[in-house]
């Protein structure tokens, strides 16, 4: 635990404590306590926060070693230096950091934080292929329309015909949603095919033919024959985005048939390989970037290249270049999109913050008129050898302290050996000593 004292009279402690993955940093005054929780795991090691920290409380870790298996936090604090300002937390482009406060709390201005966003528009019906496609798992969708089941309940012995057109199915799952006679078959999704689903299959021993799913699909992509039981729904949900765990990768986007979504990234830039260095590159056995990598775009072409990249989907946060070995890539921002600074005392620390995740220069605040003691290096222990001990000067010493103790109980005579101009008397007592 730390302390330090502040405006004279309030003193404020820090501590920190480690939950799983979770190292939470607290600050504690008599009024408020501030919480900066920090997940290593969640952490993809891009440095941004390391660049902001206005007091280089924050130092990169051995990211080279951590992309490929080491469990070590990406991220160091150095607690006694952390001002708990928030911009670690305001800018962490995977929010890694959270910052919260309890107690008696100043009304403050609202900090600057990231102007970036995924929103689903009009054109969304909703179907269920972004929730599919999101390699973070941060799109829920919760349909709303009656099941087929509350319109038409299974008929023993229909009979009838069912057919899917497959150059017209985009595999939106609605079909599969309404009713439990189809089955979506799921693959492995890559940056060059983000498409969730490889099949649509249908279960005739559930299907009855009632020609719902025929009206349902928005694709016209199901041809059915059978007795047509009731009218299919309207087809409703809502869709939700988990700001938490968006990276704003562009995954739902792209994969979106519709051009229902709209997305706005935390930054403009680019990213590009260094072509000198690209054949050193071993992504086999590093791997580095796509395990760091929040938007999934890294991959190895058919074309026998040695590694390639989905440029579209970079949120140019920089954590590739930290882990790779090889310096293969590199990453250039161009324009940070956030919210207004506000008018306050700090507003200029932000503005220099800001400008840094571009120009990779960090104006810190004016520390010079801060004291700092140098430390004295550790030295090697040197054992001292004492000296010997004479008997008999010893005696003689002892015997001159006694005979001068009568003497220095006078205190005129006292004073007369303080005057350096005494030097007879001196010379007298030095006889008599003697």
């Amino acid at each position: 635990m730390t302390e330090e004292c502040r405006e004279g009279s309030l003193c404020v402690d820090k501590d920190m404590d480690l939950d799983g993955s979770h190292f939470i940093y607290r600050q504690i005054s008599s009024k408020s306590v501030k919480f900066l929780d920090y997940d290593y795991k969640r952490c993809v090691g891009c440095g941004i926060c390391v660049g902001l920290c206005p007091t280089k409380a924050l130092e990169l870790g051995p990211m080279q070693e951590i992309s490929t298996g080491l469990d070590a936090p990406p991220v160091m604090m150095d607690l006694e230096k952390c001002t708990f300002c928030s911009m670690c937390a305001n800018f962490c482009p995977v929010h890694a950091f959270k910052m919260t406060e309890e107690g008696e709390l100043p009304e403050k201005d609202e900090f600057p934080t990231y102007d970036s966003y995924v929103r689903m528009n009009e054109k969304c019906l909703p179907c269920a292929l972004c929730k599919a496609a999101c390699p973070e798992e941060a799109i829920y969708v919760e349909f709303t329309f009656q099941k087929k089941e509350e319109i038409a309940p299974f008929k023993e012995g229909a009979e009838g015909e069912i057919e899917i057109d497959t150059d017209k199915c985009n595999f939106c799952g609605l079909c599969a949603e309404f009713c439990e006679a189809f089955l979506l078959v799921e693959k492995e999704k890559t940056p060059t095919d983000i498409q969730p689903f490889d099949l649509l299959l249908v279960d005739e021993d559930k299907c009855d033919y009632c020609v719902l799913c025929q009206d349902l699909c928005p694709e016209d992509a199901i041809r059915v024959k059978g007795e047509k039981r009731g009218e299919a729904p309207e087809i409703e949900g809502v869709v939700t985005v988990n700001d938490d765990k968006c990276t704003r990768c562009t995954w739902c986007q792209a994969v979106c048939p519709y051009d229902a979504v709209d997305l706005k990234k935390q930054f403009e830039g680019e990213l590009s390989l260094i072509e000198i260095n690209v054949d050193k590159c071993d992504p086999q056995g590093c791997h580095g970037c796509f395990n760091v990598c929040p938007s999934h775009l890294w991959y190895v072409p058919e074309d026998g290249a040695k590694i390639a990249a989905l440029h579209d989907y970079c949120t140019y946060c920089g954590a590739c270049v930290n882990a790779c070995p090889k310096d293969v890539m590199t990453v250039k921002r161009t324009k940070v999109h956030h919210t207004d600074i506000p008018d306050s005392p700090w507003a200029q620390q932000w503005r220099d913050a800001i400008d840094s995740m571009v120009t990779g220069k960090r104006d810190h605040p004016d520390i010079s008129r801060t004291l700092e003691v140098e430390k004295e290096e550790h030295k090697e222990h040197v054992e001292v050898e004492l000296p010997k001990i004479d008997g008999s000067l010893l005696k003689m010493a002892k015997e001159r302290i006694e005979k001068a103790k009568p003497l220095l109980d006078n205190v005129k005579l006292r004073k007369m050996l303080e005057d350096e101009k005494s030097e007879k008397l001196s010379d007298e007592i030095k006889k008599r000593l003697d």
